[in-house]
């Protein structure tokens, strides 16, 4: 059962991002803030559900949020910072966007750098204990996967309407066959070591 763990006058919103272990396309990070009396039975971790109860549940988050923000960090930046960095940067960015802003972050995952010393606390698999981090996961999943489908029409031989750029077989086996564009992330790795090409 997810829990909203609000103190009394204290503004808490949630923070989480999507898409941190793909091959291709951006980092997308949402932030939000829940009302404290908001509830849905369906609220949960965004990969525990449905394509079809995700795609329910974020209008209900976007009118029922006081505020929520949405960033992506985009593969050229993710290559110069590396990811973990393009993570925090992007929930950084989806932070920013916050009116009111909070008075304290409830991170999903164990690295977080501190939001205009703001306090936080980051929560291993938050997304699956507090409401806040479960809107916050949907609506990054959700946002991004709306982007790899329009990259998609534009690749369609990487498959990113199915894997959203996740290193499936199929989508190295196009990597294999036709190379890399320009949404490849060319610090990760692409194909197994025995497999190169040139950038």
């Amino acid at each position: 059962m997810l829990k909203q763990r609000i103190i009394v006058d204290r503004l808490e919103c949630g923070t989480d991002e999507a898409g941190r272990g793909c091959l291709a396309g951006p980092v997308t990070a949402a932030a939000v803030i829940l009302p404290p009396d908001f509830s849905h039975d369906w609220l949960n971790d965004s990969k525990q559900l449905s394509l079809k109860k995700r795609e329910a549940l974020r209008p209900i988050i976007e009118r029922e949020a006081l505020s929520f923000g949405i960033a992506h960090v985009l593969p050229e930046e993710i290559d110069k910072i590396n990811i973990l960095n393009a993570s925090i940067l992007a929930m950084h960015k989806a932070l920013n966007q916050l009116n009111p802003k909070p008075e304290f972050i409830q991170v999903d995952g164990n690295r977080f750098k501190t939001f205009k010393n703001i306090a936080h606390e980051c929560v291993i698999k938050g997304d699956g204990k507090y409401m806040n981090i479960a809107a916050a996961s949907i609506l990054a999943k959700t946002y991004r996967d709306d982007i790899m489908a329009q990259l998609h029409k534009e690749h369609s031989e990487y498959d990113w309407l199915k894997n959203k750029g996740y290193p499936t077989t199929s989508h190295r086996n196009a990597i294999k066959i036709y190379g890399i564009t320009p949404y490849h992330r060319k610090s990760f790795k692409l194909l197994p070591d025995q497999l190169r090409f040139e950038f």
